[in-house]
């Protein structure tokens, strides 16, 4: 199994994408780095000119660390994809060594622990629901572009280009649901799917999608529990951990923070100057994050919205995806391509990890143990999953992978 290991990587035969610099590519890494800093070819293609462009009065001050260890790179055997360059959530660790995430045309399951490659569904044919329920689309779907994944416990959700919705339990064969809300091409992308317990503890799925709808469905039945319509496309929701509140973002630079039982407004989020395409909650419920085109993220807390509490910012371009540790200490924010940031957050997120590759980031998990992270990265050359491991100050612990 091709990969690149932690040992290779400390004894400077390669970097952690196995590239050996100079000797194959004939400059250094140092050299094509700076080029690509310089050469920034998102800055020209922003929904809002010059929106990157955030005083740096604003952005905290910032320590460097190393929080997470370079564990490992899976190449060839994994080909992180996704099919929607605003929407980066193909990624989903379900334990600290399995993960699932987009893979050309498939979902896969990666297993850390054996290198290998197990493949979920396929969405390049005709995929069609096994089970009968009402408003469940019986003819299926053909060739989806998935545009959004997510992935807890045994279940697996897709959504697609065409606001196609694919519901599979991992433990049971086929595909339990399809759903379609729309048939306008325009507005029908499937922009974020989040699985969530309600208060009662059944499990339910919230869904956004292009067409300025978020949708919320019952995980037994299929049926839609609620809707809400917005004013502008939603890129991206998150429910807090107590299940009243919900963050909305999307193509409007304000976001919204609403109560999730009607849809209605409790504040609007007003900082951001571009659209925003990712957001998450910090496990105590008080304080969440969204990021945004503008090239950063802003951390928020519930009792005081006025305005953000911290701006955090990024290295190269737009920050697309959000994760936190389920002990809430730490935080993963992913730009578009390059550069994934891990933030202590019991430090007021002063302290941070920068990693530092080359391709374009498919998503970003934390395993729920917070053992693990891995990144997604899409590369015409280096495609591959990389793998990092939460550094402890007993070294012991590290060792028992």
């Amino acid at each position: 199994m091709e990969g690149v290991s932690a040992a290779e990587v400390r004894n400077g035969a390669k970097d952690i994408q196995g590239i050996q610099w100079y000797r194959s590519t004939n400059v250094t890494r140092e050299e094509v780095r700076q080029r690509k800093l310089r050469n920034n070819l998102w800055n020209r293609g922003r929904n809002i000119p010059q929106s990157g462009e955030t005083p740096d009065k604003e952005h905290k001050t910032i320590k460097k660390d190393c929080l997470y260890d370079f564990r490992w790179y899976a190449r060839s055997s994994v080909r992180p994809s996704f099919s929607n360059h605003r929407l980066r959530n193909m990624v989903w660790a379900t334990s600290k060594h399995d993960v699932y995430l987009m893979s050309d045309f498939s979902a896969v399951h990666w297993s850390s622990l054996t290198c290998t490659k197990t493949e979920i569904l396929d969405f390049s044919g005709h995929v069609v629901p096994l089970e009968k329920h009402p408003k469940s689309f019986p003819e299926g779907f053909t060739a989806t572009r998935v545009s959004t994944l997510a992935v807890k416990d045994k279940l697996l959700l897709a959504g697609g280009l065409q606001g196609e919705l694919i519901v599979k339990y991992l433990d049971k064969p086929g595909v339990s649901f399809c759903f379609r809300p729309t048939y306008d091409d325009d507005d029908a992308i499937t922009t974020c799917i989040g699985i969530n317990n309600s208060a009662s503890g059944a499990l339910h799925f919230i869904v956004s999608y292009n067409d300025s709808g978020v949708r919320e469905f019952d995980m037994e039945t299929f049926q839609l529990s609620n809707y809400f319509h917005f004013s502008w496309p939603v890129n991206h929701t998150s429910l807090s951990p107590d299940g009243k509140l919900l963050i909305i973002v999307g193509d409007d630079p304000k976001g919204m923070l609403v109560d999730s039982r009607n849809g209605m407004a409790v504040s609007s989020l007003s900082g951001h100057v571009d659209y925003s395409y990712a957001s998450a909650w910090h496990p105590d419920g008080q304080t969440f994050a969204t990021g945004n085109e503008d090239n950063t993220c802003r951390i928020w807390d519930i009792r005081n919205l006025s305005k953000s509490v911290t701006v955090l910012k990024g290295t190269f371009g737009p920050i697309m995806s959000i994760r936190y540790t389920s002990d809430g200490r730490y935080m993963a924010m992913a730009e578009h391509e390059d550069f994934v940031h891990i933030f202590d957050v019991k430090s007021g997120y002063v302290v941070e990890q920068e990693i530092d590759f080359f391709g374009e980031v498919s998503g970003v998990s934390f395993s729920p143990d917070t053992e693990s992270l891995f990144i997604g990265v899409k590369s015409f050359a280096f495609n591959g999953l990389l793998e990092f491991g939460r550094r402890h100050n007993n070294s012991y612990l590290d060792a028992m992978i």
